[in-house]
């Protein structure tokens, strides 16, 4: 695992020629950890979220609270990145429905989603490039109700993969 992240890392470092090549590189490598955990697009959700016709997802946020209270997904619900099942059960409060869940750019996320599926929840799924993936589109972001437009880079190298617009300063 360490010398994956690092292999991913590095190429992030050494230069992707922008944000959203960097990104792919990290949705493969997510999707190569993480092959158990479905992983949902950023057009899917969008168009699930505009949808009347189906349940809603719960949208959790496994970023740090610092990060989660900059910008989120709209009605998004913060969790802790290490919450345990039982904690994230409590937050859903009995929510049977699906979840989504996100981060920056996966990796925590998806980690979420293995550890709820392997407690038995179903219709779990993580978004794919996560929030990073979400701003650079352009999509809607939010803080404390109101349209936000920045989100947290989580660090100085992570941050390239943001498109500079969408980029808080750490």
């Amino acid at each position: 695992m360490i010398l994956l992240l690092i292999r991913a890392l590095w190429s992030v470092v050494r230069g992707a020629d922008s944000p959203a090549e960097g990104l792919e590189h990290w949705k493969a490598t997510v999707r190569a950890k993480f092959p158990s955990v479905p992983q949902l697009s950023t057009t899917n959700l969008a168009q699930w979220i505009a949808s009347t016709n189906s349940p809603r997802p719960v949208l959790l946020d496994a970023r740090e609270r610092k990060e989660f209270d900059l910008s989120h997904l709209p009605g998004a619900r913060h969790v802790d990145p290490d919450a345990k099942p039982a904690e994230v059960d409590r937050l859903l409060a009995g929510h049977p429905g699906p979840v989504v869940v996100y981060c920056s750019v996966g990796w925590r996320s998806s980690a979420m989603a293995e550890r709820l599926m392997a407690a038995g929840r179903t219709n779990v799924s993580n978004l794919e490039g996560s929030i990073f993936a979400w701003a650079n589109e352009s999509r809607p972001l939010e803080a404390d109700g109101k349209p936000a437009q920045k989100v947290h880079p989580y660090n100085k190298t992570f941050g390239a993969l943001l498109a500079p617009e969408r980029r808080a300063k750490p």
